[in-house]
């Protein structure tokens, strides 16, 4: 499993994630797209644009590989903003690649390209 030194690994003051420290012996969690309803709490929605964000500093439109990312995370964001960037793609790797939909993103999350 690639870690991606420098990444940040939660978002400041919360609980929630965004790297995993280590593998698990049972394999990779599976990516799954989760539905983002529109009464979500501004921590979870903070956490997203950050994630995002991060991402976008770290890899821009380059395709990048799951490695130590967080599968939950990374399932708010699965088939609107971050897509996949293989055929076939395997959502239980750990070397599985993503990208990000530039188009998308910036629509959800206008704040993190402004500067662009």
């Amino acid at each position: 499993m690639l870690k991606h030194r420098g990444f940040p690994g939660r978002l400041p003051g919360s609980d929630l994630q965004f790297v995993i420290r280590r593998a698990s012996s049972d394999g990779a969690t599976p990516i799954k797209a989760r539905e983002r309803y529109a009464d979500r709490r501004p921590l979870d929605r903070a956490a997203d644009a950050a994630f995002i964000a991060a991402l976008w500093e770290h890899f821009g439109e380059e395709p990048f590989e799951r490695g130590n990312l967080d599968a939950g995370r990374i399932g708010w964001l699965f088939g609107r903003e971050l897509v996949a960037a293989e055929d076939p793609f395997d959502p239980a790797s750990y070397d599985a690649l993503l990208r990000i939909d530039i188009e998308t993103a910036r629509a959800a999350f206008p704040g993190v390209f402004e500067d662009d």
